[in-house]
């Protein structure tokens, strides 16, 4: 590979951002529109995940398919129709695709033993055609999140004031 063409590739690749993609404002004008309100890039938790809710204690990751090797099995390392892995170089960026889906994987572990839910949104599921029903899952996921944490808990409290009320009348 000559320098120039080195020293373009540089270029191009330093300038790709993590945070405040495309993608990802796509995904929270989605939720916002829809009423659910976020942090972004919470600097506490493993992984800084792109979009937190705290009220549902979960955090969102919006994904990059080269990036983080959509479709890709970690074995095997074929292009796949959303991942296309470059021939030049080719050792190099199967080793980091690989090292993307570790850490991935290790941040979601970490953030489920906090008590966190975990979503994934891949860039291909927010093509204009998948946008709205990408979103619509994402907030029925919520949603669903949401109703079943509190239930839980409205179940728990709704037992104790009964066995209260009950040890009450004994006394």
């Amino acid at each position: 590979m000559n320098s120039d063409l080195r020293h373009d590739s540089y270029k191009i690749m330093s300038s790709v951002k993590s945070a405040g993609t495309k993608p990802e404002v796509i995904v929270r004008c989605g939720l916002w529109k829809r009423g659910f309100r976020y942090r972004l890039n919470h600097k506490r938790l493993p992984g800084h995940p792109d979009i937190v809710l705290r009220k549902y204690r979960t955090c969102i990751f919006v994904n990059g398919c080269f990036w983080h090797g959509h479709y890709v099995e970690p074995d095997i390392m074929l292009s796949t129709k959303c991942c296309r892995i470059p021939m030049t170089n080719r050792d190099f960026w199967v080793e980091k695709i690989r090292r993307n889906k570790a850490r991935d994987k290790e941040v979601q572990r970490k953030l489920a033993q906090m008590g966190w839910h975990c979503i994934s949104v891949w860039e291909c599921e927010l093509i204009s055609s998948k946008r709205e029903k990408t979103i619509d899952r994402i907030a029925f996921t919520l949603n669903h999140i949401f109703l079943e944490d509190h239930s839980i808990q409205m179940l728990y409290d709704i037992t104790e004031s009964k066995s209260k009320m009950f040890m009450a009348a004994e006394e």
